[in-house]
C-alpha cells in the first residue's frame, strides 16, 4: 500500500468536496478549485473525510494512488489557507512595479521585463534601500494563490527572468535559498 495514498484527507469545517465523473471540486473560505483526476482512481467522501482508492496493485495504479491523494490534499489546503511563495530580488537598481495584473521589472536589461499574472494570484511588493557591501536586497515579491501548481510555476517563471549569479548574487532567489558564491578573478590573483 502507498503510505501517502492510503492516508485519509480530513475536510476542515467550512470546506465541501464533490467528486463527479472523475472531476474533483473543492470549495472553501478562500475560493473554489476543480481538477480532472485520472479515470482509474476512485475518490470516496464520507463523514468529512476523503479517501483515495486504487483498483489494483499494478505499478501504474500504485504510482497514481499517491499522486492523486497529494493533488486532492493540495486542493483542500489551498481553499483553506492560501499558498505563499516569497522571492527576494538582489541587485542595485533592480525594481519591480505593479501594473494592474502585470509586473514590470527593471533587471539590468535594456528593456523592462513584463510578466502577466493569473487572476487567482495576488502579488505584494516591498521595496528596500540597499544596505551593506554584499547585501543588495532591492525588493521582496510575495505571491499568494489557492492553486499550488499555478503558484509554483509563476514563481519559477519570474525567477527564470534573472537567476542569481554566483559572483555578486544578483537576481531573484526564493526566500531562504542559499546561493553558492564564487571568488572571482581578483580574489584568485591575490591568493596566488
Amino acid at each position: 500500500m502507498s503510505r501517502i495514498g492510503k492516508s485519509p484527507i480530513p475536510l476542515p469545517t467550512g470546506v465541501t468536496a464533490e467528486f463527479d465523473d472523475h472531476r474533483m471540486t473543492v470549495k472553501g473560505p478562500k475560493g473554489e478549485l476543480s481538477r480532472q483526476l485520472h479515470e482509474h482512481m476512485d475518490i470516496v467522501i464520507e463523514d468529512q473525510v476523503i479517501t483515495v482508492r486504487r483498483p489494483s496493485e499494478s505499478k501504474a495504479h500504485r504510482s497514481l494512488h499517491g499522486l492523486t491523494r497529494s493533488l486532492v490534499a493540495n486542493m483542500v489546503i489551498g481553499v483553506t489557507d492560501a499558498y505563499v511563495k516569497v522571492l527576494d530580488l538582489h541587485g542595485v537598481g533592480f525594481r519591480i512595479q505593479p501594473q494592474g495584473r502585470r509586473l514590470s521589472m527593471q533587471l539590468g536589461f535594456s528593456h523592462p521585463v513584463v510578466i502577466d499574472l493569473s487572476e487567482s494570484i495576488s502579488a505584494e511588493i516591498e521595496t528596500f534601500v540597499p544596505t551593506g557591501e554584499n547585501n543588495y536586497l532591492s525588493a521582496r515579491l510575495t505571491l499568494r494563490s489557492i492553486d499550488k501548481e499555478l503558484l509554483g510555476q509563476t514563481a519559477a517563471t519570474i525567477r527564470a527572468t534573472k537567476k542569481p549569479e554566483p559572483y555578486k548574487g544578483k537576481g531573484f532567489r526564493y526566500r531562504g535559498e542559499h546561493v553558492r558564491r564564487k571568488a572571482g578573478k581578483a580574489a584568485q590573483t591575490i591568493a596566488q
